[in-house]
């Protein structure tokens, strides 16, 4: 291909790309615009928010960014580049920063931390962006992560234990099944007694979109792409590669086979618990899983 043929390329990638963007920043405006009290419980502008609520929403001065991270949407390579961000030039390759020093406290720089008219002074005038997944895709990740794998038994057993009990008549079954984890999400006493687990907590409950106005939204399914292209709008292209992550698997017949054992009724019960990802984000709602 010639140089204009390569330039040509580019140009209309780029286009489309912004397009891309513009398209889901608009859909999240239309539905929030049309129920946002509702959305943010209530809550009608960032002054509402607990400093428990800005947690997730990392901070980086060097660069004016703030990134909101969702659990089980590729969180940790984003605070890997965040932590390379904070830490300034010579840049890591962020693929060599392990996972602890994401992960443990006081390594990154949360929003929450700041005095309040230094929260809003960031808020408006800081690059501001978040990726999201397919709810239901989300969860089952969230599910294979802390109940399949045994590295997370310390943390997560008693609360698997606590779930058998409840929900699986088995005597001493090895480990609880993906339906008595929608069992648990569904049962109207488990946000009573504590709030959702972060890994599958709602996604707009974690980064509040409807009060904090996102300049770049990202999608886990197209994570690759939007990697590069929120790198070339932040003039980091040259300085950080965002580390290779496999390629997520979203097909009907994928989610089918997870949902093959949860009755009709909780299904639909489920999409409605996270109705409201659905619509933000732009995620078709799973007819094959919710047509009787």
């Amino acid at each position: 291909m010639s140089v204009y043929g390569w330039n040509r390329f580019y140009l209309k990638r780029a286009e489309r790309m912004h397009n891309l963007q513009e398209g889901r920043k608009q859909q999240l405006k239309e539905i929030c615009d049309n129920d946002k009290e509702a959305i943010s419980k209530g809550k009608r502008n960032l002054e509402d928010l607990s400093d428990s609520e800005l947690e997730n929403l990392v901070v980086d001065d060097k660069h004016g960014i703030i990134y909101c991270y969702i659990p089980k949407v590729a969180c940790t390579n984003w605070k890997r580049v965040m932590y390379v961000l904070k830490h300034g030039e010579p840049y890591q390759d962020p693929s060599s920063i392990y996972d602890q020093y994401v992960h443990g406290l006081g390594n990154l720089c949360l929003l929450s931390s700041y005095p309040r008219i230094e929260r809003r002074a960031k808020l408006k005038h800081y690059t501001k962006f978040l990726f999201v997944r397919d709810p239901f895709v989300r969860l089952i990740s969230a599910f294979r992560d802390k109940f399949e794998d045994s590295k997370n038994d310390f943390y997560y057993n008693p609360l698997s234990q606590h779930i058998q009990r409840l929900y699986d008549h088995t005597p001493y079954p090895p480990r609880i099944t993906f339906y008595n984890f929608i069992q648990y999400l569904l049962d109207p006493q488990t946000e009573q007694n504590l709030p959702f687990d972060p890994h599958w907590r709602q996604m707009h409950r974690l980064c509040h979109p409807c009060l904090i106005q996102y300049d770049f939204i990202g999608h886990q399914e197209t994570l690759q792409e939007d990697a590069e292209q929120l790198l070339n709008t932040l003039k980091l292209q040259n300085d950080i590669k965002f580390p290779p992550s496999y390629v997520n698997i979203t097909t009907p017949e994928y989610l089918s086979g997870w949902f093959r054992k949860v009755p009709l009724v909780e299904r639909m019960k489920l999409y409605k618990l996270y109705e409201t990802d659905f619509k933000l984000f732009g995620y078709r709602k799973p007819d094959e899983l919710l047509d009787g």
